[in-house]
């Protein structure tokens, strides 16, 4: 609480900094990720409040181009646990918010072959929700193979390196 200088009131200080809601894990396993954006999403109030509660899933979400507005499919947001029977549809088409110039950009980057809009985390950024949006090409199996067997080699050397450590 900070007091307001005109009135003298204690007022309620703005949150400030980033607060995660949810992530897309299988985002970075499936796809090549080549660029990333911030975008704004247009909600309704019980859906903001579904998000305070951190009650969204971006799994198998994904972001497209119409007519030069940017959406949002297959983003589920619970409803929210206080609403009453006015409360919002879970799976509906959202609205992102970014520059005309920005949206014109994505646009052609996406219809190059074999690219997709993938939203990859969804966070609060200064009270406001914003949701990342990446620029992704979708790995083949041998692509995931090859990206587990690296993971794997890196934690080998790592345990060999402790048990380096440790002996002297």
């Amino acid at each position: 609480m900070v007091e307001n200088g005109r009135t003298g009131k204690t007022v309620a200080k703005k949150e400030t900094g980033e607060k995660p809601i949810c992530q897309n894990k299988r985002a970075r396993i499936n796809y090549f990720i080549d660029e990333t954006y911030e975008a704004g999403i247009a909600l309704v109030g019980t859906e903001v409040k579904a998000l305070r509660d951190g009650r969204a899933n971006l799994k198998d979400s994904y972001a497209l181009i119409k007519e030069g507005e940017l959406f949002l499919y297959d983003v589920h947001i619970s409803p929210y646990s206080h609403g009453n029977r006015e409360n919002h549809n879970p799976l509906r088409v959202r609205k992102l918010l970014m520059h005309r110039q920005e949206i014109k950009r994505l646009y052609g980057k996406s219809q190059e072959r074999g690219l997709a809009l993938i939203p990859l985390r969804m966070y609060f950024r200064n009270g406001k929700i914003k949701v990342e949006i990446g620029i992704g090409r979708g790995k083949k199996l041998y692509d995931k193979r090859e990206d587990i067997k690296l993971k794997e080699d890196r934690r080998a050397m790592e345990r060999g390196m402790r048990a380096k450590n440790r002996e002297g």
